[in-house]
């Protein structure tokens, strides 16, 4: 069959076309896969408000005994890479709220994104930095970033107060300016969730951030009326359905107001996990992703 003049064009047309009319595919995300197969391959037991809510299937003995060589101590070698440790170091940043230890994975500027791990009760840059527990998820999160050409910071936090606060909004204002502006996320695990509530009330460091994750947080009440609200910033929460530490239902609520609102928010609730189980399971790809838009 002989092709007209017309339909030629129109062929023609189609090709250069064409590519830009699909959809954005998998290549066009902001973090590149990392050992996907392993982390990112988790069943959906419900889904509700467009996909923003999601229960996920969690199972201790697949998910922890199954997972790791020495149950919660030490993970199977095939889900870490330990060459990142290339691109880390531990620095004391110079910050005008004072010096503050940090350790850094990735370049110290020019950097495509920030991540920023606040750790919990207890705990300091070291958490963030441990490559061989909690199922290998930070090793993940660490490559993920590096191998992405952005930076990840896990600071010790010296207090859940202002102070602490006042620490990390500096910490935000230096990887912004050291990035020239680009994004910046701030992810904060169980009582560090306290540190993401300070900064959602500071509108400077908020115009600064594309998002926080929020892993088995404390439920802010103030929240929905705080600077973080006013400005849309994407929030992503994960929590254990069985979390004695602080009650699901009640940060379910929290995310229930805020998305009535307006806000760009997801949450995924890990049926039968508990409070330390976001941090074990969080996708952090799919999480990045989402907030860096």
């Amino acid at each position: 069959m002989q092709m007209s003049t017309a339909h030629f064009r129109i062929a023609a047309i189609s090709c250069v076309l064409f590519p830009f009319l699909l959809p954005a595919s998998a290549s066009a995300d902001v973090v590149g896969p990392f050992k996907d197969d392993l982390f990112s391959a988790q069943t959906v037991l419900e889904s509700r408000d467009g996909g923003d809510f999601t229960v996920v299937d969690y199972d201790e003995m697949r998910d922890i005994n199954g997972r790791d060589s020495i149950p919660e101590r030490r993970v199977k070698d095939r889900y870490v890479s330990l060459k990142v440790r290339r691109v880390q170091e531990n620095q004391t940043l110079p910050l005008p709220t004072g010096p503050l230890e940090v350790g850094r994975v990735g370049q110290d500027q020019g950097q495509a994104f920030t991540v920023i791990f606040i750790h919990g009760r207890g705990g300091d840059r070291r958490l963030g930095l441990n490559d061989i527990s909690f199922g290998g998820n930070f090793n993940r999160l660490k490559n993920l970033v590096a191998e992405s050409g952005g930076t990840y910071y896990a600071p010790s936090v010296r207090s859940f107060d202002e102070k602490g606060v006042a620490d990390i909004a500096a910490l935000i204002a230096h990887a912004s300016a050291q990035s020239g502006d680009r994004p910046v996320v701030l992810a904060c695990a169980s009582m560090g969730s306290f540190i993401c509530s300070g900064i959602s009330r500071d509108a400077e460091a908020v115009s600064k951030l594309a998002g926080m994750a929020i892993l088995g947080g404390a439920p802010d009440p103030a929240l929905p009326k705080s600077a973080a609200a006013k400005a849309r910033l994407p929030i992503w929460f994960t929590h254990g359905s069985r979390d004695s530490v602080y009650a699901a239902e009640d940060q379910i609520a929290i995310y229930g107001k805020l998305r009535n609102a307006g806000q760009p928010v997801r949450f995924t609730l890990f049926e039968t996990g508990s409070h330390g189980t976001p941090v074990r399971m969080t996708d952090w790809r799919s999480v990045l992703n989402w907030l860096i838009r």
